[in-house]
């Protein structure tokens, strides 16, 4: 039997990753939405191609992700994968083509895009406050 993948699920499982609130993701959405409506969308099996592309802008998450993730299905790659350390008691020491160097770097390149992406962040914070205290 083929599992049935919930975009609901989907939707709520990365806006909890990203530790956005449902009230934080409907101000994102607009004013017909709120709290509540969030807790609907994310009981949804199935939501709307447009309704998940505008979810998709807002989290910055690519509209695939929700449509094509399993939780299941990656557990059980994992633990067939990795079943209970059996890789490491192999007796052979694994290989690894990783430059130290080249990891370093791009860990260091994605610190600072995780910087500026948290810097613009707070910035559109402020501006929706300002807004807010404004009204």
């Amino acid at each position: 039997m083929e599992q049935k993948i919930h975009q609901g699920r989907n939707v709520k499982r990365f806006r909890e990753m990203l530790n956005i609130k449902q009230e934080a993701l409907a101000y994102d959405l607009g004013e017909d939405w709120n709290q509540k409506k969030i807790s609907m969308l994310e009981q949804k099996d199935v939501i709307e191609d447009n309704l998940l592309k505008q979810i998709s802008a807002v989290l910055k998450i690519p509209v695939e992700a929700f449509q094509n993730f399993d939780e299941e299905q990656a557990i059980n790659i994992i633990s067939n994968t990795f079943d209970n350390g059996a890789f490491l008691n192999t007796g052979h020491s694994p290989t690894f083509n990783v430059n130290p160097i080249d990891k370093l770097i791009q860990l260091h390149e994605e610190k600072i895009a995780l910087y500026e992406r948290m810097l613009k962040e707070k910035d559109e914070m402020m501006q929706r406050l300002e807004k807010l205290i404004n009204k």
